[in-house]
């Protein structure tokens, strides 16, 4: 059914061998692999080149390597096995460390909020920083010790727990990697909405033709609306997803005006 190319094979075999040994043997791999924020004690250099190839779920690691299965081959049969790797590697190293310095500015800011709190507890800031910060925890847990802190604002014990919240969602937020080949799938999709932009491809749902060119269009459009009205509970890496897209296209544009055989 699908005419896998080598390099593309390559890709599928060691995504889904790890995502395998994770599994079976109950290898929490993203501790230690995934892209964590900047000034995190678990943060290490080589996360930008090995979250790629880590996937928090078997829908996430199917929807990457379904991409790549459906739009990889033909790139690759363009550019050669060597140099369709250098593109993904490019895109999803790129992505994660794009991704990685626009995570540690917003961490940043939670990390003064945070300071700032626990040098100055009150009721009305723990308010702020859990409406700001907690979205994607007990929010009816936290909004009900928001009140009673409020009730007793020169209580020791409230004061302690409200710091003791703050912390946890500091440590939470902070503390969750990155993983996925996201970046570089959705590298080698605006590649290929460039290479081959009216390219009729068949959605799934509904089952309709579609020019490449629309489905890159779309797909870029969905993610910079999904980053910018991001919800608490959202932990998809939309940023990362365009950082994916901005290099892909930079990197085509700068080797077709150097005359490479890329583009």
């Amino acid at each position: 059914m699908f005419n896998l190319t080598p390099m593309v094979k390559n890709i599928l075999i060691i995504n889904i061998g790890i995502f395998l040994i994770g599994y079976l043997f109950h290898f929490d791999l993203s501790h230690l692999f995934g892209v964590h924020y900047l000034f995190s004690e678990g943060f290490f250099i080589f996360q930008y080149v090995t979250y790629m190839w880590l996937h928090a779920s078997f829908m996430h690691l199917f929807s990457n390597m379904f991409a790549v299965l459906i739009f990889g081959p033909m790139l690759e049969r363009v550019w050669g096995s060597k140099k369709f790797l250098i593109f993904y590697l490019i895109t999803g190293i790129g992505a994660g460390i794009l991704y990685g310095v626009a995570d540690t500015i917003e961490k940043n800011s939670l990390t003064h909020a945070t300071e700032e709190f626990i040098d100055n507890p009150d009721p009305d800031q723990f308010y702020i920083y859990i409406q700001n910060h907690g979205r994607g925890f007990n929010m009816a847990q936290l909004g009900d010790f928001s009140d009673q802190y409020n009730q007793h604002p020169n209580d020791l014990s409230y004061t302690s727990q409200a710091v003791s919240y703050v912390n946890q969602i500091y440590q939470a937020v902070t503390n969750i990697p990155m993983v996925g080949a996201s970046g570089a799938v959705f590298g080698v999709l605006m590649a290929f909405g460039m290479l081959f932009p009216n390219t009729q491809l068949m959605l799934l749902f509904p089952p309709i033709p579609i020019k490449a060119k629309y489905i890159v269009l779309f797909y870029g459009a969905y993610e910079l609306y999904s980053e910018i009205n991001r919800s608490g509970t959202d932990n998809v890496a939309h940023l990362a997803h365009l950082s994916g897209m901005l290099i892909a296209f930079v990197l085509l544009k700068y080797w077709a005006r150097n005359g490479k055989d890329f583009y």
